[in-house]
């Protein structure tokens, strides 16, 4: 149990039988009546987003979240097999349980996977990665006066803007958190 008073960024919690995150929290005295705890709450298996608000001191079931190093060893129909990297055993995940982040997924990748109960709320990918471009169309010289962007398919299937003077067969470091260019590679 944690108290509401302990609430923090990052503070998993269960509610109504799904696992939340604190996003944000705000301690509020006002001057007549008893000080509460307004917060926003990010449902970690759907993302949906709530604001709720505790009385403060007022105790909630704390998440214990289990997080294991997983690698990505290759796709199975339309699962994902993963290795754990301690026991050597292997799981299968689908394309729900990894999140719209599977179009970064390739072989050989290592991911954290976070467990409650037994149940996948999440895998988290590295924050950045190397991927070859597959196909993009060829900057021509002059288009524009400051640079622009133009569409890439890189070899996951993934499609990301790209600056002009990529090519294809380029190495290219992609951000996953928000699907941008940071540069070669």
């Amino acid at each position: 149990m944690i108290s509401s008073n302990d609430f923090r960024p990052g503070v998993t919690i269960v509610l109504d039988g799904s696992v939340w995150r604190v996003v944000e929290f705000l301690h509020v005295k006002p001057g007549k009546g008893s000080a509460f705890v307004r917060t926003k709450l990010k449902n970690a298996q759907n993302g949906s987003v709530v604001e709720r608000t505790f009385r403060a001191g007022e105790t909630v079931p704390q998440a214990n979240l289990e997080k294991s190093t997983m690698q990505h060893t290759y796709k199975d129909a339309d699962d994902y097999v993963f290795m754990d990297m301690e026991t050597y055993e292997e799981s299968r995940l689908s394309a729900n349980q990894i999140g719209d982040r599977v179009k970064y997924l390739k072989d050989g990748m290592e991911v954290n996977v976070v467990r409650w109960d037994e149940q996948v709320i999440e895998v988290e990918l590295p924050n950045s990665v190397v991927l070859e471009v597959t196909q993009t169309d060829p900057g021509v010289k002059g288009d524009t006066a400051t640079g622009g962007t133009k569409p890439a398919t890189l070899e996951t299937g993934a499609m990301v803007m790209v600056p002009l003077f990529i090519t294809t067969g380029e190495r290219i470091k992609i951000d996953t958190r928000n699907d941008s260019y940071q540069g070669r590679e």
